[in-house]
């Protein structure tokens, strides 16, 4: 599935869609991030719901996270068990906390 579910707070009298966070945590000046079919699958049936969330990590420091809304365009092949994406394209759709 995914590692977080947060309520987004109630600015109506109706509560909005709870959102459901992948974590993806990676070392600073890689190229890939690794994601298994699972979780594309997982982001595929939570449509909007579902965010990417990404932390690049440099020894003691981090930076993000930075969230890819609808971050796959593609379900995995059967028989896939996990894909490369390319970092900086993710990074390059990031949009900051809404």
């Amino acid at each position: 599935g995914w590692d977080v579910t947060s309520q987004p707070p109630a600015r109506t009298a109706t509560c909005p869609p709870a959102r459901h966070l992948e974590v993806k945590r990676r070392a600073k000046g890689q190229d890939t991030l690794t994601v298994t079919r699972n979780e594309i699958l997982a982001g595929f049936n939570q449509g909007d719901k579902f965010i990417l969330a990404i932390v690049l990590v440099d020894g003691e420091t981090c930076a993000g996270p930075y969230y890819v809304r609808r971050p796959f365009s593609q379900e995995p092949d059967w028989a896939t068990t996990s894909v490369n994406l390319n970092l900086s394209q993710l990074l390059d759709r990031a949009q900051p906390p809404a």
